[in-house]
């Protein structure tokens, strides 16, 4: 007999990150509606944003949406398996990392289109298919003052002969805006630049806006958007409107709940010196959940200039108390009923009550980086997978 699945059992204790669905599909629709005829992609690279490729990519297919971007061939040879095994065969899969020479069967089996950034690969795609005896679309990248990934200006002669001789059949033009998200000199600097290499290539489809470039109107958007965090609720230069809905929202579970006198001290390092008697809850995540030790409370250094993050039990927003450690973080519930706080109540760290945006302040970082860095213990499951989420309150 097999052993039984410990995740049968503790799935209520574990860390969870509930994933909405259709808040991602209404966030994508929103930025859809934004730019008139241009398409709206979505950026599902590093695992959909740590939410799972997969699901998210479905439901933006269902959504309407058709271009799809990754970091790695890896994972879009594992997004194409799950579009196709689900019926939704049509969708375009960009690969944003180039290729080498080995890699093209596998772009050409899965129907991925590099995004070539070089000369070299440039050559190493022209070579792969003319061993495979094949055809295939592919996006150029260019630099346009990120200093990043990019072909240069200066190189557009010899792409063009490349795409004369047949070696290059292209369907995309890219650059990524730098500073999207601030009225800089920069980013009309880069939109302007951006123009005039694509005046090289007539007729040839063109991305520019990421998640902010999506909101700055249509001199921006061209013929596709290429939306990141925006899609999964974060900031990123969106107005501050309610337009786009939180999409994850991460609770775990209280273990237990102590009294501690005012006087003592929490946490490692004694780091928070309790000034009243205080009800102190312990919750199951820690930072090897990718919850991250700089979201601790008072008392760890360089928190003089920054507070703490806040997480929210039973319709109370809290505070966290002193270090967030490995497996463990501690809250301040003194101030929320006892009652309410009892071991297996569960505690959001971020979602529809606590934005993510103000934990990744906190926290001296980013949203997308709270996302990505979501750890592989915790339990990711959809809305709908759901009846009750016990213990947020109201």
């Amino acid at each position: 007999m097999a052993a039984p699945s410990a995740s049968a059992s503790s799935n209520s204790r574990m860390p969870r990150v509930t994933i909405d669905t259709e808040a991602l599909k209404a966030n994508w629709r929103t930025l859809d509606a934004l730019n008139g005829k241009a398409r709206t992609g979505a950026a599902v690279k590093a695992d959909g944003y740590g939410l799972g490729a997969a699901r998210v990519a479905e439901a933006l297919f269902d959504a309407g949406c058709r271009d799809f971007f990754v970091a790695w061939v890896e994972e879009g040879v594992s997004l194409r398996a799950a579009l196709d095994g689900a019926g939704r065969r049509d969708a375009r899969i960009y690969v944003l990392q180039g290729l080498a020479l080995a890699d093209v069967p596998a772009f050409i089996e899965a129907r991925l289109i590099p995004v070539l950034s070089n000369l070299a690969e440039i050559a190493a795609w022209g070579e792969g298919l003319e061993r495979a005896g094949r055809s295939a679309p592919a996006a150029l990248q260019f630099e346009t003052g990120m200093n990043r990934l990019g072909l240069d200006a200066a190189e557009i002669p010899i792409v063009k002969a490349a795409e004369a001789g047949g070696a290059l059949d292209i369907r995309l033009l890219m650059s990524h805006l730098a500073s999207a998200d601030e009225g800089t000199e920069q980013r009309e600097a880069q939109r302007r630049q951006f123009v005039a290499i694509c005046e090289h290539f007539a007729g040839v489809d063109r991305s520019l806006a990421n998640s902010a470039g999506s909101f700055l109107g249509p001199d921006y958007a061209f013929y596709l958007t290429r939306p990141g965090i925006a899609l999964y609720g974060g900031r990123a230069g969106a107005p501050s409107d309610g337009r786009l809905k939180p999409v994850a929202t991460l609770t775990a579970a209280i273990l237990q709940v102590r009294t501690a006198k005012a006087g003592e001290a929490a946490g490692y390092g004694a780091a928070a010196k309790l000034t009243r008697d205080t009800r102190i809850a312990t919750v199951g995540l820690g930072y090897a959940d990718g919850y991250p030790r700089a979201a601790s409370g008072a008392g760890v250094p360089l928190r003089e200039t920054r507070p703490g993050a806040m997480a929210f039990v039973a319709g109370h927003h809290v505070p966290v108390l002193g270090r967030v450690s490995m497996d463990l973080t501690l809250l301040d519930v003194t101030d929320v009923p006892a009652d309410l706080v009892e071991p297996g109540a569960r505690a959001e760290f971020f979602g529809a009550n606590v934005a993510i945006d103000a934990v990744a302040d906190a926290a001296g970082t980013i949203a997308y980086e709270l996302l990505t860095g979501l750890g592989r213990r915790i339990f990711r499951t959809e809305l709908r997978d759901e009846t009750s989420e016990p213990g947020l309150g109201d």
